[in-house]
């Protein structure tokens, strides 16, 4: 957790916000040139790019968990900070440009690596100090119900000894409600910025719960299409394998995030209302962590079970092809047989049919007896020789 916030005098000595000009001398020595902070836009100042929408959703001062004043851009922010010295700015952006975010830089003495991070996004779940600065990256989830699936959302929050600045990456979290909810209990806002981070810890593991609920309700839909035999069934758990590996990612390293917070309670003398608060929010990420990891093994298990079925199903349609095989085998058997038998007849009569005057037994009186004893004990023969075959 962040330091406890410096006296009023403290701040005016040569380490305050007045003195901050030393520390923001470094940060401009990590930046190239020709991005010195001295020469960025202010968002919304006539410098600022036109026609594309402000990236600061809201930024508000306070003062003893009471909000003083709500300035329209950085620049208002930084000037009333610095004349209430007791003051904590509690900055909110979405999808931020560099320009903003290299103002807050150099304003609050951010560090690069943690600038460099908020603006690239894509990182994963950690919790990093630089200093008197707490850097924290959360990945935030809902679940649509339309196409049944996780959205996710990158959050980062940076938390220093008198400020908060949220930079969102997202739809989720809705920061608007926590901002609401910490204003409407300014005893627990007046902690300081580190109750505004507990908000919005809680906030994010609260919106964990109806991904539970929907992925849960996904896995069961899933268990009855695997059974029913739906062809389509695969693609979905491979689909929602996916974002439950995604999940699992997203809740995992809070775990670990969270206990590194409750381990420097007693260092950095966090309220003990503040430390049951974490407490709790960190029972309910474990809890949501290890549903997940049911989840994918649950996912594991119905996949290995829809093989299974899969590969039953196809034996049992390769079994009746077979079948169907031998039963067609069969018929074109007897039917070669009966027309093994009926030629016979048909050689014979084919032979003594033929119009030549000089041919044995052409004249003969028994010679059409003759042809008939024959074709009958050829056809006999043939019958026989096939019925001990079991071809009829």
């Amino acid at each position: 957790m962040s330091e406890r916030r410096p006296t009023p005098a403290s701040k005016n000595s040569g380490n305050g916000r007045n003195g901050r000009s030393t520390r923001r001398s470094v940060w401009r020595r990590a930046l190239p040139p020709e991005q010195d902070t001295a020469e960025l836009p202010e968002p919304g100042s006539a410098a600022a790019p036109i026609g594309e929408p402000p990236s600061v959703v809201e930024a508000a001062l306070y003062r003893d968990g009471v909000r003083m004043s709500t300035p329209a851009t950085l620049a208002e922010t930084y000037r009333e900070l610095r004349e209430q010295p007791a003051g904590m700015a509690w900055i909110g952006l979405a999808r931020p440009t560099s320009d903003e975010l290299l103002s807050l830089a150099a304003e609050f003495d951010l560090h690069p690596l943690a600038v460099e991070d908020a603006m690239e996004a894509h990182q994963r779940p950690k919790l990093e100090r630089y200093g008197e600065t707490l850097f924290v990256v959360l990945r935030a989830a809902r679940y649509l119900d339309a196409p049944e699936e996780v959205d996710f959302a990158e959050l980062h929050v940076f938390v220093g000894p008198d400020f908060v600045i949220t930079v969102r990456h997202g739809a989720a979290p809705d920061l608007s409600a926590v901002r609401h909810r910490m204003e409407g209990s300014p005893d627990l806002l007046g902690l300081g910025p580190e109750a505004v981070l507990y908000a919005i810890l809680d906030a994010v593991v609260d919106g964990y719960a109806p991904v539970v609920e929907g992925v849960q309700n996904d896995i069961d839909e899933i268990e009855t299409e695997v059974f029913r035999g739906d062809p389509e069934v695969s693609r979905r758990i491979y689909e929602l394998s996916r974002e439950t590996v995604e999940f699992q990612r997203a809740t995992r390293p809070l775990v670990g995030m969270l206990h590194s917070l409750i381990a420097g309670f007693a260092k950095y003398d966090t309220d003990e209302e503040l430390q049951r608060y974490l407490r709790d929010v960190a029972d309910h990420v474990t809890h949501i962590s290890e549903r997940v990891d049911g989840f994918r093994q649950a996912l594991t298990e119905i996949l290995t079970v829809n093989a299974t079925l899969v590969t039953q199903q196809q034996n049992a349609e390769m079994r009746a092809l077979a079948e169907a095989g031998f039963e067609q085998n069969e018929e074109i058997k007897k039917i070669s047989s009966w027309a093994a038998i009926l030629f016979a007849p048909t050689l014979v009569g084919t032979i003594y049919g033929m119009n030549f005057q000089e041919m044995p037994e052409l004249h003969w009186v028994l010679g059409y007896p003759f042809a008939i004893v024959l074709m009958a004990i050829v056809c006999t023969s043939l019958y026989f020789i096939f019925k001990r075959k079991d071809w009829l």
